[in-house]
């Protein structure tokens, strides 16, 4: 049985919508207090259509303006086909250009965003994070889901608050950008050392990262952009 989370998508998921991360059911009615609740005898709004508009690799009508198709995981903006769902996959798709490995992101659990966000889901313990070696054009973050076909280059599992598809990394070379996909739960940047950041970014509108800069999403990861060691370069990591 199907269910429609509150960005609209059918979800079949009893906690997080399986396409956008939005919490339903129980999970709905867990989310922190200030969320704003509908006023008593309110009728439900209509969920907004928008003309469709065909994947060219699966032929599935998606909503006009969609970066990814919602069947396969085409990626309307760069044109990259999607990857194979399979278990240990790593080649990068032919049109995902590879680039030398300069750089590498690092993925922490930080308890400090997490109280930050009061979210329901329960902080795992922080320890030192996953390093995943940047070495393609544009590489998408998120969780997968193997009925959509979604495999993300960074994958935030378990944060069940990371939506499916939540941001994108990308790269001429030498700068790297990062842009929210019109996630659930946005998209923050901020300085090493400095403040939490409290504005999302605006989706589908590229932010440029500088080395140490921390990208925020989900209830508690943390991204930090930096350069790779002599020896990650080598292959040891």
């Amino acid at each position: 049985m199907s269910v429609s989370c509150p960005q609209g998508h059918l979800t079949a998921a009893t906690d997080y919508c399986d396409t956008c991360g939005a919490p339903v059911g129980a999970a709905a009615e867990g989310v922190a207090a200030g969320a704003g609740a509908p006023a008593p005898g309110a009728e439900p709004g209509p969920v907004p259509t928008s003309p469709a508009q065909d994947c060219p690799h699966c032929g599935t009508a998606n909503i006009a303006g969609a970066l990814f198709c919602e069947a396969c995981g085409y990626d309307f903006t760069t044109g990259a086909a999607p990857r194979a769902a399979a278990a240990g996959e790593t080649a990068p798709d032919p049109l995902a250009p590879a680039v030398p490995l300069a750089w590498v992101l690092e993925r922490w659990v930080d308890p400090a965003w997490h109280a930050e966000q009061e979210h329901a889901a329960r902080c795992p313990s922080p320890g030192l994070p996953a390093v995943v070696a940047l070495t393609v054009r544009s590489l998408l973050v998120g969780r997968p889901s193997r009925s959509r076909a979604i495999t993300p280059d960074v994958d935030c599992t378990p944060d069940e608050a990371v939506s499916r598809r939540h941001a994108q990394l990308s790269t001429d070379g030498s700068r790297w950008w990062v842009e929210d996909l019109q996630s659930a739960n946005g998209t923050f940047v901020g300085g090493d050392g400095g403040p939490l950041p409290s504005r999302a970014l605006a989706p589908g509108m590229r932010h440029e990262l500088h080395e140490g800069d921390r990208v925020y999403l989900g209830a508690w990861t943390r991204l930090v952009l930096r350069r790779a060691t002599d020896e990650e370069r080598a292959g040891r990591f």
